[in-house]
């Protein structure tokens, strides 16, 4: 079984800056598409970044060259680094791994104020 813990959300103004990250506790890590989604109140979760096993990523059109991926195999962990934050930006932010099986962490919270 996997676990996925976030971290790293909070209050920020606009053009700030955080950082979040996901634990992965289970086997496996290295095999597993890493990615964080968002959930805006009253929208649909979306994919904002995703990381292969490879290290190959994707981003959102909406958070391209302000938003970065990354993942420490060593650590079990995978990283979102956001930069220059937008009021738009404000959602729950979701922690996923797949590969056979799919798995959610808890969410963490992502305020911007303008």
């Amino acid at each position: 079984q996997v676990q996925l813990v976030e971290s790293g959300g909070g209050l920020v103004q606009t053009g700030g800056s955080l950082r979040l990250s996901c634990v992965f506790w289970g086997n496996l890590f290295n095999y597993y598409v890493m990615g964080w989604y968002r959930q805006a109140p009253g929208k649909q979760r979306e994919l904002v970044a995703q990381i292969s096993p490879g290290s190959s990523s994707n981003y959102a059109d909406s958070v391209k060259g302000r938003f970065t991926i990354s993942r420490d195999n060593a650590k079990s962990t995978v990283y979102l680094q956001m930069n220059s934050l937008k009021p738009e930006d404000t959602a729950v932010y979701y922690c996923n791994a797949q590969d056979a099986s799919e798995f959610w962490g808890q969410g963490t919270q992502v305020t911007v104020s303008s």
